[in-house]
């Protein structure tokens, strides 16, 4: 079987489909990546094929957007540049379908939409795979939406309003132009993208575990929450040697990271690095942007492009960061206090849930001010009890497979 692989977004989309990959082709299967230019070498550099669907450039200009980070626009921003992606990937499904029939299966993240347009029109087989708790509406566990407080409290005849207005603004924003291209493609025009298309009816996978959160009786009856995939280029890109020699010189250091696809980060890591100065701590500064960082830095910090996660975490105090549900949960591997500060997207769930757990603080993107970071540190770092509940969050972690469950699910449709 030809497994086609379609991530959407930045490289905590992409990382989890090609530990996915890697493990599909390990048992037998031949896998393709199909996703943005940009991405290539990661894909090849780990083994897999890759066909891009755009160009590098088109990735940056999109990313570069400062709409992509605000709590109440980012949906939006994303939404204008989701048919320039789901045009391109589609006529790459089509070709491919019509070369190999009845060979293919496909997999995307949520924001494949050509996947679900390619299993509606020419019948290809197709799973979602939903990477945070945030990309699935519920009037039972209701996740945290970007831009507003908690809606948990209310009582589901409420939350049935609120996701009835939510999701007319969502589909003003989506359905005229995917409609457009279904139009094209002989298919009836749709509504409810989110509440109930953008879902797989064959088999939907949510890539994070039960303890994180329950599969919730609203949710579509084929979902299996399987765990968190976890992949990072650990054994494709090394440690950097300067990393790895500040780690041995001296206390464990905090790291700072706001995410790949941040391009406008340039007051955090200032901030970041005077906490440290202000805290008595060290610090590594994570961003493939240089020119984000601060030119000159407080003794005991550092910056460094990127490191994987599962061979830096495991050697520092605290994680501080956005609260990507990837960084989030190799910081629950690692057993390391957490700093979360959400911007938009699935990040205030993903915040607030950590909180819950234990092992976390969140911190509003405007009260992130060293002053108040340095406390927050020193909190994270000192506590027994934080460091009790990353340490059971660690221990649950560990031996998990969920990669392995979610291929035993996939090859269940073979």
């Amino acid at each position: 079987m030809h497994i086609l692989l379609l991530p959407v977004g930045s490289h905590g989309d992409v990382h989890p489909a090609v530990g996915l990959g890697l493990r599909l082709q390990a048992r037998g299967h031949r896998v393709t990546v199909i996703t943005n230019g940009h991405f290539e070498s990661l894909v090849r550099d780990a083994g897999l094929a890759f066909i891009a669907t755009s160009t590098s450039e088109q990735y940056l200009q999109t990313i570069s957007d400062p709409d992509i980070w605000h709590p109440k626009r980012a949906f939006f921003a994303v939404a204008r540049s989701l048919m320039d992606l789901a045009r391109p990937t589609y006529d790459i499904l089509a070709e491919l379908h019509a070369e190999q029939p009845g060979q293919l299966l496909a997999i995307g993240t949520s924001l494949a939409l050509a996947g679900r347009l390619a299993q509606e029109k020419l019948g290809l087989p197709f799973v979602s795979m939903h990477l945070s708790p945030a990309l699935f509406q519920s009037v039972y566990e209701t996740p945290r939406l970007p831009g507003g407080p908690s809606i948990n409290w209310a009582p589901r005849w409420l939350k049935r309003i609120l996701f009835l207005v939510a999701n007319g603004m969502i589909d003003r924003a989506i359905c005229p132009g995917l409609n457009t291209f279904r139009a094209e493609l002989s298919l009836p025009p749709i509504k409810g993208v989110l509440k109930h298309w953008w879902h797989s009816p064959t088999l939907v996978l949510a890539m994070f575990p039960d303890w994180y959160c329950a599969v919730q009786p609203d949710w579509p009856p084929h979902t299996h929450a399987v765990g968190f995939p976890m992949y990072d280029e650990k054994g494709v890109t090394p440690l950097p040697a300067a990393l790895a020699a500040f780690l041995s010189a001296g206390p464990a250091p905090v790291a700072f990271t706001p995410g790949s696809a941040m391009f406008h980060a340039d007051e955090f890591f200032a901030t970041s690095a005077e906490a440290c100065r202000l805290a008595g701590l060290r610090g590594v500064l994570l961003t493939r942007k240089r020119e984000q960082v601060p030119k000159s830095l407080p003794p005991g910090v550092i910056h460094i492009d990127y490191a994987p996660f599962s061979e830096l975490l495991p050697r520092c105090a605290a994680l501080v960061h956005h609260g990507g549900i990837g960084t989030s949960a190799q910081a629950l591997a690692a057993g390391v206090p957490q700093l979360v500060q959400p911007f938009a997207h699935d990040q205030p769930d993903n915040a607030e849930r950590l909180e819950k757990i234990g092992v976390a603080r969140t911190v509003n993107p405007r009260h992130y001010k060293p002053p108040y970071v340095a406390c927050v540190l020193t909190e994270l770092t000192t506590s027994r009890d934080i460091r009790e509940s990353c340490r059971q969050a660690a221990d649950r972690m560990r031996g998990a497979d969920a990669i392995g469950t979610a291929c035993s699910l996939i090859e269940g449709l073979l």
